[in-house]
């Protein structure tokens, strides 16, 4: 057994998890675990604090309130898109970095929006009562239309300022309505120059040592004003001491610790290799549009970085599931419940069937996969431009239906961030928007073939990049008041419109649709049924000692600053400020900016930089605070190493690490490399309360 399928099977012999591992919600945190591990107990009113002081970025990470007025601390990677929005030619914030000296400064971002979580509420016997005695497509329509009854409930008469997400745990285990606090107006203070805050790029990302400034700040903004916040995070100069106990508090964005062996087969066989495949090619896309030239270069970066990112991220994956030690103790696992279940003639009738119903429904899902990713789920249609018009067509039709009888995108409670987006006043770029647009139905008559009838109805006669060419030279939908004037009208605009895209996107919802349907009919709602009862079982035979899987909802990891061993070598878990000038070479990914070069005197090297801890993450976790037992902020999440990518599966304690940004390190840089006192103070003062 090699060392990765070692570890994992010593550390998962044990259904219960150590307060180590785990990504537990607020409600229900490891507190006796906490207790004899780290001498830490908790009180409710801590718990609280901390619960509504973290935050949701609503694009997929997280982050926290570090002042009472409002102040955002997250990482760069994850204002990163704000940041290229607001940039332009003449004022490249990507290269030069940003930094707002005065509140009249800072910059709403076209489409952030902060989740402070209020409230979790258990609506488990509803939802469950909803659906009973149900299948298929009866059984799909009632759980949708349960969650849109209680998410509109939720939000009363408040969508402005009120988020509600009926979230499933334990794969239907339990359903909570989690109630947020919706911040829209939120606005740019502060990030770092790329090259500092991707210091290293693609060939340090997942690794460590790492020397990155990987931090952002924003503010949310009410009513024209700084939002006044009563729970937010002080900081700490000092930082976290090695073996000290640190905590995170963000929103890991999804696992797969509780998927059964047929899920994680097609996980490993279909789904990840599909992604990774058309992640090479796209990346070689991008970087060839970004080569000619300074302004390419700009426009195309966010777009790369995702790119890069998603295909090391899913690289790792794919090689933790094609580990075969690790695949036999799954089986093992899975096996041992089933044999229990099996044991007794009542509980096999009640739960016995579920596993052989998903991997039918896997089976299905195998065969629609291609189709159902590229055109309901879009990849053959990769712009912008398209995104609006599906938005536009979509929403005339939904918006005309009972909330309950809606696509899930289009409910009363979801209608905000869908409004949020298709009225960005982010730029459009139509010749980079080409380039991607022909890609991507290059793919998809690829995939689905030549003569796939869709194919043909899509492309016609024409090429990808004749087709893209007129579509994008025809439209106005980069206009952001051509596409709320189409949206407010109600629909008879979108139903009449000659827009090219709002033409494309008519013309195929009814295939999309079909798709959809056919997989909510046939693949989601079984899973979902038999997902259920499997949990039940589980629940049974273990109760709640497992933390479920992450759904990027907030979720609470505990764990200490540690090294570990990598290749007989013993990898300690700090660095200095001093080790990225020793680092740079002046050439990129290891160019350090001239800031820091200018500011080299003036700094201490001896500070220390990014650190890691065995704190249990995953995707969707950058921009978490890292706090310690006081609440104090003591780091800022930004990655893991690269054996963290099996962390989709599974932890293991001796190797997993979380990576961060020292507290240390970002008053230092504020200080003595931007000259940002305004912002220092702010956090400084907040520290002191």
């Amino acid at each position: 057994m090699n060392r990765l399928a070692l570890a994992a099977g010593l550390l998962l012999g044990a259904v219960s998890a150590h307060a180590a591992e785990g990504m537990w919600t607020p409600d229900n945190l490891p507190l006796a675990e906490l207790k004899a591990r780290y001498h830490f107990a908790p009180t409710a009113a801590w718990i609280a604090h901390a619960q509504h002081a973290a935050l949701r970025l609503a694009g997929g990470c997280s982050g926290s309130f570090v002042s009472p007025n409002g102040l955002v601390l997250t990482n760069h990677h994850c204002v990163n898109s704000c940041v290229q929005q607001l940039s332009s030619a003449e004022h490249d914030f990507i290269q030069s970095g940003f930094y707002a000296r005065e509140e009249k400064d800072e910059i709403k971002c076209p489409e952030i929006e902060l989740n402070r979580l209020d409230t979790i509420t258990d609506v488990t016997a509803r939802v469950k009562q909803a659906t009973a005695g149900k299948s298929g497509e009866d059984y799909s329509k009632a759980e949708k239309a349960v969650k849109s009854e209680i998410e509109k409930e939720c939000v009363g008469g408040d969508a402005a300022h009120t988020r509600c997400d009926v979230v499933s745990l334990y794969h239907g285990g339990v359903y909570d309505v989690y109630k947020y606090h919706r911040y829209q107006d939120v606005r740019l203070v502060f990030a770092p120059e790329l090259a500092m805050a991707f210091f290293g790029g693609d060939p340090d990302n997942f690794n460590f040592p790492r020397y990155d400034l990987d931090m952002g700040v924003l503010r949310a903004w009410e009513n024209d004003k700084p939002a006044q916040v009563k729970d937010y995070f002080p900081f700490s100069r000092n930082g976290a001491a090695e073996g000290e106990l640190t905590i995170t508090v963000g929103n890991p964005g999804g696992t797969d610790r509780q998927l059964t062996i047929a899920q994680l087969e097609t996980t490993r066989d279909v789904d990840t290799l599909h992604r990774l495949l058309l992640l090479a090619e796209e990346r070689g896309v991008l970087e060839q549009f970004r080569s000619q030239g300074a302004e390419p270069w700009r426009i195309a970066e966010s777009d790369l970085f995702f790119v890069e990112n998603s295909f090391k991220a899913l690289k790792g994956r794919l090689e933790a599931l094609q580990d075969p030690e690790v695949f036999n103790f799954k089986r093992k696992q899975e096996a041992e419940l089933r044999a229990w279940v099996d044991a007794d003639p009542a509980r096999k009738a009640k739960y016995g069937a579920a596993w052989d119903e998903i991997a039918r429904a896997q089976l299905t899902w195998r065969n629609l996969s291609v189709p159902y990713s590229f055109i309901e789920r879009g990849l053959g249609f990769g712009s912008k431009y398209f995104g609006y018009a599906r938005a536009l067509v979509r929403g005339a039709e939904e918006r005309r239906k009972p909330n309950a009888e809606r696509l899930r995108e289009f409910t009363d409670s979801a209608l905000p961030s869908v409004e949020q987006r298709l009225f960005s006043t982010a730029p459009v770029y139509p010749e980079f928007e080409k380039v991607k647009l022909a890609w991507s139905l290059t793919k998809l008559r690829e995939w689905l073939g030549a003569d796939d009838p869709f194919v043909r109805e899509v492309l016609g006669k024409e090429s990808p990049e004749a087709l893209a060419g007129r579509l994008i030279a025809g439209t106005k939908l980069g206009d952001p008041t051509v596409r709320r004037a189409l949206w407010n009208d109600g629909g008879d605009a979108v139903a009449k419109s000659d827009d090219p895209f709002i033409a494309l996107a008519r013309r195929i919802d009814g295939e999309a649709r079909a798709i959809r349907k056919r997989y909510e009919n046939e693949v989601e709602s079984v899973i979902d049924k038999n997902s259920e009862l499997i949990a039940a079982a589980r629940f049974e035979k273990y109760g709640t000692s497992v933390y479920p899987d992450a759904t990027f909802t907030q979720r609470f990891s505990f764990g200490e600053v540690k090294g570990w061993e990598e290749h007989g070598k013993w990898i300690e878990p700090f660095t200095t400020l001093g080790g990225a000038f020793a680092r740079a070479t002046g050439f990129d990914p290891f160019k350090l900016p001239q800031s820091w070069l200018d500011a080299r005197e003036r700094l201490n090297l001896a500070q220390r930089f990014n650190f890691v801890t065995t704190n249990d993450i995953i995707g969707g976790n950058s921009g978490s605070p890292m706090i310690n037992r006081d609440g104090e902020i003591v780091g800022l999440v930004f990655d893991g190493n690269i054996e963290s990518l099996g962390g989709d599966f599974w932890f293991d304690e001796r190797v997993n690490r979380t990576v961060a940004v020292h507290s240390g390190a970002i008053l230092e840089a504020l200080h003595k490399v931007y000259k940002a006192e305004r912002l220092a103070k702010e956090l400084e003062a907040a520290r002191k309360r």
